[in-house]
């Protein structure tokens, strides 16, 4: 039978999931009650991703203020750090920042600019085109800063994000200083003990700040890496990842996902018979075009797969093919052409011409990009997605 669709992605309703809940089997559960109620049947290879936001919460993978205050203090007697290129969100690294508030005296905040890591706004880039200031070289104090681009909120939240920081920073009785450069070494003229809140950036430049002299660098992946007084941890990502859970709480990237995936791939092939592939998603790798925020703001898009899901696509261009190759015929012969060269084209198509213009990226990036796009962040209560079709291609019946 003539299939007349490609890749099917469907966001699976759940349960609320808790702390304690059994995750493997809810998401069994649900897609399988979806399949049933909704008419769809399971094949080999589809693709079930369940969100990293549900698996931190069974997991119950949480920490306090207090308990990021008493590691920082720990790792930094002195008091005294330099806290650099941390992004600008309050879902993302506020409840953050107020931990670290609490465990140190002063803190002298370096921001760069005029965006973020992953592309959220201080100020318009046409505005530092209008100001005499070299963002590589130039290091601003605040004084500096505002003469020169004043008080800007940010349009999606409406935060000026440098006085909300410095008034959190503060309000835990921290004292506050802020400067803008985007040569973490800038800091070292402030203060010799670090902690770098970059994500993808960050082993480049915790490097750089040893090089260059600095007495102790700690990036938030090496904060609560281990249980302090309680808490959950991350022993590879340490806060990297974490969400608001409360004004006084973060859940932390989910650990040891691995056993979770393995699972639900196994009771779905007892129950169907049908090899599927597993996943744990959270960000997607894409960039708004308008917003200009690049979306990643976690360590890695997957923490966990099945080993079917390693690699990249081993794709042509079709229309490539019909262009070039082909470009002497049409119709079922020029389909027929076109499929026959994709039963037949190479286990590796890097550097070939014929696969130029496909996305070289890995399939976790790819299919937990897609995920996250059908799972949205909001009120959808989607935790599960199915993704059917995707390793299919024009020859798939």
């Amino acid at each position: 039978m003539q299939r007349f669709t490609g890749t099917v992605s469907r966001g699976i309703r759940a349960p609320i999931i808790r702390q304690g809940d059994d995750i493997a089997q809810i998401v069994v559960d649900s897609v399988l009650a979806a399949s049933k109620g909704e008419g769809f049947p399971l094949r080999d290879r589809d693709v079930i991703a369940v969100t990293e936001a549900v698996v931190g919460r069974v997991q119950g993978n949480y920490a306090t203020t207090d308990q990021i205050a008493a590691d920082v203090a720990a790792k930094f007697p002195g008091g005294h750090i330099g806290l650099i290129f941390p992004i600008l969100s309050r879902n993302r690294f506020a409840i953050c920042l107020r931990g670290i508030a609490r465990g140190v005296k002063k803190i002298t905040l370096m921001l760069s600019y005029p965006s973020d890591e992953v592309g959220n706004h201080l100020f318009d880039d046409e505005t530092l085109d209008d100001a005499d200031v070299d963002p590589y070289r130039d290091v601003l104090d605040e004084k500096k800063y505002r003469e020169l681009f004043g008080y800007v909120k940010h349009p999606f939240t409406g935060v000026d994000y440098v006085e909300y920081y410095k008034q959190l920073i503060n309000d835990c009785g921290c004292e506050c200083e802020i400067i803008f450069a985007n040569d973490c070494r800038a800091i070292l003229d402030y203060c010799k003990s670090v902690i770098t809140c970059d994500i993808h950036t960050r082993k480049r430049t915790k490097k750089k700040l040893i090089l260059a002299g600095s007495d102790k660098v700690v990036g938030l992946d090496e904060i609560l890496t281990a249980p302090v007084n309680g808490s959950g941890y991350n022993e590879n990502y340490g806060l990297l990842g974490s969400n608001k859970a409360t004004e006084d709480t973060v859940k932390l990237f989910p650990r040891d996902c691995m056993p979770i995936v393995l699972n639900i791939q196994k009771q779905i092939l007892e129950k169907t018979g049908k090899h599927v592939e597993v996943m744990v998603y959270g960000d997607g790798a894409f960039k708004d075009p308008v917003g200009k925020i690049w979306e990643l703001a976690d360590p890695v898009v997957s923490p966990a797969y099945t080993p079917g899901l390693e690699g990249q696509p081993n794709e042509v261009k079709l229309k490539y093919l019909a262009d070039n190759n082909f470009a002497h015929l049409k119709g079922e012969e020029l389909k027929e052409a076109i499929a026959d060269y994709i039963r037949k084209k190479d286990s590796d198509l890097v550097g070939k011409m014929v696969s130029q213009g496909t996305t070289p990226r890995r399939l976790t990036d790819l299919i937990g990009s897609l995920c996250d796009l059908t799972s949205g962040s909001g009120d959808k209560g989607t935790p599960i997605i199915l993704v059917q079709g995707y390793f299919d291609n024009m020859t798939a019946e």
